[in-house]
């Protein structure tokens, strides 16, 4: 009995061990981008009937004094705040709901308000994914410091590409393609997404300068959470015993300074990620969904609480860029209506509005499709 009650709630069981750190990553992550949606609309005199964490059936819940039911759900895989005058799912504008308003419940409804509103209310979602990566991102720098990699060839590894280009341990970067670098994380940045292209490296050896030419290949290699993944590599080491391992204390300003850049690093390597994906060049089990993500909490939370913060920080911001895509039912799709309401001083119809949001809709059911499958069949 006691060895059954270990392997279902022991540290190292599947609900201790993975479910429950998936759930507390995830509800942060969703609770947060519910709360930029919520704080915002409020701002904005904008009436709230819910904020509910979860789908599907309520689990708990009360009433705020502004009428506003906060409730958990049963189906703990997103969230939503429901807006005065939002009847339907899509959030498509109902004129005989509209109408049929008094004029107190008018002044508060969603739909009723300048679209300027509108859009900062929507808006105010994925920004607060960002904002809470870049704070998580800012004390851990402030806290930890930034770990600097001179760009030092310290070894290569046999039959890689940089062997075979002439690479020599003690080879120091300078440029990649004409554009200077200062760190090893430079370099791995800049090759990083662009396997298989011819890249110009400018170097110092022995206070020489050269120039050589290697294309990075695609090799699979564990990440630090044990997950496999395809990279883009040349075949270099760098360590300690050369001495360009070392540690640079930030103070708050160069914290935040530093966060804020990982961020657009992130966004900027995501973006090429799906770019690359389109043209498959990119390896389509990189994409994970539910499965895949509890997995990788489990591993965090096996390490540590900062590995399990970091990875929400990492989280944060991809819910953050996924709510941005142009595609209804997502908030870039309901910022994609409002840019052309503004430009056309009218609101979108809705029949066009329930249209595209039908075509929308199916293609974000189709990638969620697609990376469930991933995540139990394919990779």
């Amino acid at each position: 009995m006691s060895e059954t009650l270990t392997k279902l709630i022991g540290t190292d069981s599947i609900l201790v061990g993975t479910i429950v750190p998936f759930l507390l990553v995830l509800t942060l992550v969703v609770f947060v981008h519910e709360m930029g949606h919520y704080l915002v609309g409020r701002w904005c005199g904008i009436g709230v009937k819910a904020f509910s964490i979860g789908f599907g059936p309520e689990l708990v819940g009360f009433n705020d004094r502004h009428g506003t039911r906060w409730k958990l759900s049963a189906i703990p895989l997103g969230g939503y705040v429901k807006f005065a005058g939002d009847e339907n799912g899509v959030s498509i504008a109902d004129r005989d709901t509209i109408d049929a308003m008094s004029e107190e419940e008018r002044k508060v409804a969603f739909h009723t308000q300048p679209v300027w509103k509108r859009a900062a209310t929507v808006f105010a979602g994925p920004l607060a994914n960002f904002i809470l990566s870049i704070a998580i991102f800012a004390v851990f720098f402030g806290i930890y410091g930034k770990l600097v990699v001179d760009p030092i060839v310290s070894e290569l590894i046999p039959g890689s590409v940089a062997e075979k280009a002439g690479f020599l341990p003690g080879d120091r970067f300078l440029k990649v393609d004409g554009v200077d670098v200062q760190t090893f994380s430079d370099v791995q940045h800049y090759i990083g997404r662009r396997a298989g292209e011819e890249i110009r490296f400018t170097l110092d050896r022995k206070g020489q300068q050269i120039d050589l030419t290697a294309a990075p290949e695609v090799r699979e290699m564990d990440d630090p959470l044990g997950n496999k993944v395809k990279m883009s590599i040349l075949g270099i080491k760098v360590g300690n015993e050369n001495g360009n391992f070392k540690t640079i204390k930030l103070s708050p300003v160069e914290a935040l300074q530093e966060s804020v850049s990982q961020a657009g690093f992130i966004a900027s390597e995501t973006g090429h990620f799906f770019a690359r994906l389109v043209k498959g060049r990119e390896d389509k089990c990189q994409l994970g969904g539910p499965v895949k993500i509890a997995t990788m909490a489990g591993q965090a939370a096996k390490r540590g609480y900062d590995w399990l913060i970091q990875l929400a920080a990492m989280l944060s911001m991809g819910i953050g860029l996924l709510n941005l895509m142009p595609l209804p039912p997502l908030d870039g799709g309901h910022l994609l209506f409002y840019g052309v309401e503004s430009v056309m001083r009218r609101p979108v119809s809705a029949k066009v509005q329930d249209i595209v949001f039908r075509i929308g809709g199916a293609l974000v059911l189709t990638f969620m499709a697609f990376v469930f499958y991933n995540d139990l069949f394919a990779c």
